[in-house]
């Protein structure tokens, strides 16, 4: 961690400590300071009172390189990382979080950019790693708001961004300049850009060198080591260990996989369990999987080749990305291969395989259509080899064995990784993790792309392998990491500050996007747990008298026509609200909704000992 002399800026520092800190503290926000300076009373003025203080956001300290996550740190998914020197700005990623089980309604969220929206013309480039959605998910939605910079990325991922951009009618078109990960340096800024090719579920990851004035900074990506993978080249291991024996400050290192033991399956490693599937099947064989796990979908192909199964492929992402990587070179197969409804329905159960999406159980994807029966000629028959090609993403756990539970009951057998070596993650195992860190040899270890825990345990694996506790920084999004030169601006030191900016959940819900406020999602789940119970009440707009008998509705909340004493009861008591505000009645409706959603809602809870949402209607006439 820094020490306090190497952040001093004066040099009378020592001669007059306290004078300079008061000075100081009126004019930067420093969180070294920040405990000191609240423990003791304020400065007062000489008539006694305090002076006035205005909230400022901290300016940046010049000459230090800030490193902060706009997500990614507290979750899987919504990833995007920024690096800062002066003023020049580099994004790496820029991904969507699935929605999680107490978020209904919710499509997808993004990364909050409100912390750039005045700093457009500082961004000198957006970096992505890969295509997963994770990480590419969020361009369209961002890119505007940050005055369309380029995107530097490998071939296969500038198609699959390019792609999804064209569902945005209305987004101008994307800057994005192809990168080869094994060959090209850029230039960004004061930034010295180089990559580094890594295996992963999708082809063309990399991780990003990048040179800063203060050191080398090292990104991941997503990433594990697999020296025999499918459809792909090796990770580039001698690549990394040069840039290891260079020196390099801090490595930002993929976390997702880093509370489990040993080192990743490779990707041949599972061909023969799979291969084992079509040996056993004697019906139709339905894959779930992602749309963007290009090396899987081509080893499913391969397999189908061997053993003379046609391949319907289902979902309209499967189709688009198979087609991208057709085209491309990703994948290799026969076009024979792929057949459509009117083959599959003629070829006998023994001849054909079904790949579509759907194995987080995803609404309206393959799997869950054809579970709930809404597929339009998809059903499972007895025989059916049902398989889930894909782990768990933390949070969909119900979702995924609801989903298995059904299939079971539809008679198909069901292939899950938890019984059987059919998938293999696309993320570093600890001794993959301890490996990188050897070749690496970072002074500080960042651990990156995952919930806290696993970071926390990523940093237990970097102490295991030398690097010093206090050089771990396990950070939360949005929460400022400096590094900068000491006094004789060789030493350079880091730390991790208690700066924070802003990180907020933008919740896309289909055309809106950050129209969804918290509050919202917490009337959602209030629905969805007690349910709502609707008073609609007429009252004559200047008396305020109740016309008629107020009519009752209520959804998720009790069945009305066995609770009608409930319902008399509700009615009774509105008619007593409103008849007893009509004698004084003053115009304001409010007040009367006011009034009833408090008796209301104390009546219904006396009586069910539930608190559904009361949304009393009070119509004027």
């Amino acid at each position: 961690m820094v020490q306090q002399k190497t952040t001093t800026r004066n040099s009378n520092y020592k001669r007059k400590p306290h004078q300079n800190y008061q000075k100081k503290q009126t004019t930067n926000a420093r969180p070294n300071y920040q405990k000191k300076r609240t423990t003791g009373p304020r400065p007062k003025t000489a008539a006694g009172t305090r002076p006035k203080r205005t909230a400022r956001p901290p300016k940046a300290k010049e000459n230090t390189l800030r490193i902060m996550a706009l997500g990614g740190l507290e979750e899987v998914g919504r990833n995007m990382m920024l690096l800062e020197y002066n003023k020049d700005i580099v994004i790496i990623d820029m991904g969507l979080q699935f929605p999680e089980e107490n978020m209904p309604g919710i499509d997808y969220i993004i990364p909050d950019v409100s912390y750039l929206e005045d700093k457009k013309d500082r961004i000198r480039g957006v970096i992505i790693t890969h295509g997963h959605f994770d990480h590419i998910g969020a361009i369209s939605h961002l890119i505007p708001k940050l005055g369309y910079p380029t995107i530097y990325t490998a071939k296969l991922t500038a198609a699959l961004v390019k792609k999804r951009h064209e569902e945005y009618k209305n987004a101008q078109a994307l800057k994005i300049q192809t990168i080869d990960p094994d060959s090209d340096m850029i230039k960004l800024g004061v930034f010295n850009i180089e990559f580094f090719r890594v295996n992963h579920s999708i082809p063309d990851s990399f991780g990003v060198v990048l040179g800063t004035p203060v050191g080398t900074v090292i990104h991941t990506g997503d990433f594990k080591i697999d020296l025999s993978p499918i459809n792909d080249k090796p990770a580039d291991l001698a690549k990394i260990a040069l840039f290891g024996s260079r020196g390099v400050l801090a490595l930002l290192s993929d976390s997702t996989d880093a509370p489990n033991k040993g080192n990743q399956l490779s990707e041949s490693e599972i061909t023969d369990n799979i291969e084992t599937i079509f040996q056993e099947s004697k019906g139709r064989i339905i894959v779930g999987t992602f749309a963007s796990l290009i090396n899987r979908v081509q080893q499913l192909l391969t397999l189908a080749e061997k053993y003379d199964r046609k391949v319907l492929l289902e979902g309209r992402s499967m189709n688009s990305n198979v087609e991208i990587a057709k085209q491309l070179g990703y994948l290799k197969f026969n076009p024979k291969t792929i057949i459509e409804e009117k083959e599959f329905r003629r070829l006998p159960d023994n001849k054909v395989m079904v790949v579509g999406t759907g194995a987080q159980g995803e609404q309206n994807a393959v799997l869950q259509r054809i579970a709930n029966k809404d597929h339009k000629f998809l059903q499972i028959k007895r025989g059916d080899s049902l398989v889930f090609s894909s782990s768990v993403i933390p949070g969909n756990e119900r979702t995924i064995q609801a989903l298995k539970d059904v299939f079971y009951r539809q008679g198909a057998k069901v292939y899950h990784y938890q019984i059987m070596d059919i998938h293999s993650g696309g993320h570093a195992k600890q001794e993959d993790l301890k490996l990188l860190i050897s070749l690496i040899k970072p002074k500080y270890l960042i651990p990156i792309e995952a919930n806290h825990f696993m970071l926390r345990i990523h940093g237990e694996v970097g102490e295991s392998v030398g690097i010093p506790k206090e050089n771990i920084f396990v950070a939360d999004n949005g929460q400022v990491m400096e590094f900068s030169r000491g006094q004789n601006q060789r030493e350079i030191t880091g730390r991790l500050t208690n700066e924070k900016i802003p990180t907020e959940y933008v919740f896309v819900d289909g055309l809106g996007v950050g129209d969804v406020q918290g509050i919202v999602i917490r009337d959602r789940q209030m629905m969805a747990e007690d349910g709502m119970f609707v008073v609609i009440a007429q009252i004559k707009r200047k008396t305020g008298e109740l016309i008629g008998s107020p009519d009752i509705i209520s959804r998720g909340f009790i069945y009305m026509k066995e609770s009608r004493k409930l319902i008399e009861e509700s009615r009774q008591l509105t008619r007593k609200i409103c008849d007893h505000k009509g004698k004084k009645y003053d115009g304001d409706a409010m007040e009367v909704k006011n009034k009833l959603r408090k008796e209301i809602g104390n009546l219904l809870y006396k009586k069910t000992q539930r608190r559904p949402m009361i949304l009393p209607v009070v119509l004027e006439v």
